[in-house]
């Protein structure tokens, strides 16, 4: 009897086991599912999805939400999307998106839009529903040298014609900050920017920034805009600094070569002194040859010194009354002063 529940038990397992693996592959519950719906799928199609390693859950979803709507999807196509790896759910949503709002939006284009990377159906919804980007602070220059911050908002939507290929957010970003820049700076006084900045939003959609790029620039509003430093002066100022830095180093230059002369001067009388005393060093030495050849006498050198020291005596009398004299003078003056 223990031999034969033994066996019933493993019976029940195979068999548990069977009906497991044979619903694996054969998904009959989904069948009567899409059966129900109205979308023909067949069992052998959906064991052979499984064999393909698509599951049959997603594709049999996408086709009953396509067949509800009313869009006419082939499973290959479907297939075909997933394992090119692409996210069909998504696709379909995009499309049933599309077809309520009357969006020309083909499955092909779709699944295109979905294989380059973008959200088809976050793209079918900013088609629908306007996406509005703000600008980070735009700082431009106007021709009177007075800066100004900007801010703008971009309201932009989707074009899915060109969203394979079309440029994205950060080039419109980019391309208004430039005609933001662009319309500043043309502008003759920083007051006629405050005064009309809806001038900054028409100037730049004139010149068509949304070209090459997946979105259309429905508006450019102006949010706001601040003054900032005075350029102008600023540079005026740094130029004016540079001028003096220059003649500062020029006048440095003129100081260092009039030094220069100075020393060289210096050097030019310290040669004629030391040639002097050279010269005074051969007097005595002349005075000697003149007594031993007796061009000079005794009575004539003692003559000479008392004509020195009388000489001597003069100056050192003369000295501080000259000196006096200059005292006198530079007081005059001071009391002139």
């Amino acid at each position: 009897m223990y031999d034969s529940f033994t066996l019933w038990i493993v019976l029940v397992v195979i068999a548990l086991i069977l009906i497991a693996i044979f619903l694996r592959y054969f998904p009959i519950l989904l069948w009567i599912s899409t059966r129900a719906s109205g979308v023909k799928i067949s069992l052998i199609q959906l064991f052979l999805m499984r064999i393909r390693n698509v599951p049959p859950h997603v594709i049999a979803k996408a086709m009953v939400e396509a067949h509800k709507a009313g869009l006419q999807l082939t499973r290959d196509e479907l297939e075909a999307h997933y394992l090119a790896g692409g996210h069909v759910e998504q696709v379909v949503h995009a499309l049933v998106s599309a077809n309520k709002a009357n969006i020309d939006l083909t499955f092909k284009m779709a699944a295109a839009i979905d294989l380059a990377g973008r959200d088809v159906f976050n793209a079918v919804q900013m088609s629908v529903n306007p996406k509005v980007i703000d600008t980070p602070p735009v700082t431009a220059v106007a021709k009177d040298g007075i800066q100004l911050i900007a801010k703008a908002r971009v309201t932009v939507r989707a074009n899915i014609q060109r969203l394979v290929g079309g440029a994205g957010e950060e080039t419109i970003l980019a391309r208004v900050g430039e005609g933001i820049v662009s319309s500043i700076g043309s502008s003759e006084k920083h007051t006629v920017v405050l005064e009309n900045p809806d001038s900054i939003s028409k100037l730049v959609l004139r010149k068509g920034l949304d070209a090459g790029t997946a979105f259309e620039i429905l508006s450019i509003d102006i949010a706001d805009i601040d003054i900032g430093r005075n350029i102008g002066a600023v540079l005026q100022m740094d130029q004016a600094q540079a001028d003096k830095n220059i003649a500062q180093a020029k006048a440095e230059e003129r100081r260092a070569m009039a030094v220069a002369q100075e020393q060289e001067m210096r050097a030019l009388a310290q040669q004629a002194r030391a040639k002097v005393i050279e010269a005074e060093a051969e007097v005595p030495l002349a005075m000697a040859e003149a007594f031993r050849n007796g061009n000079l006498g005794v009575m004539d050198y003692y003559r000479l010194k008392n004509i020195e020291a009388d000489t001597s005596m003069r100056d050192a009398i003369a000295k501080p009354i000259s000196d006096e004299k200059a005292t006198k003078q530079g007081s005059l003056e001071d009391k002139k002063k």
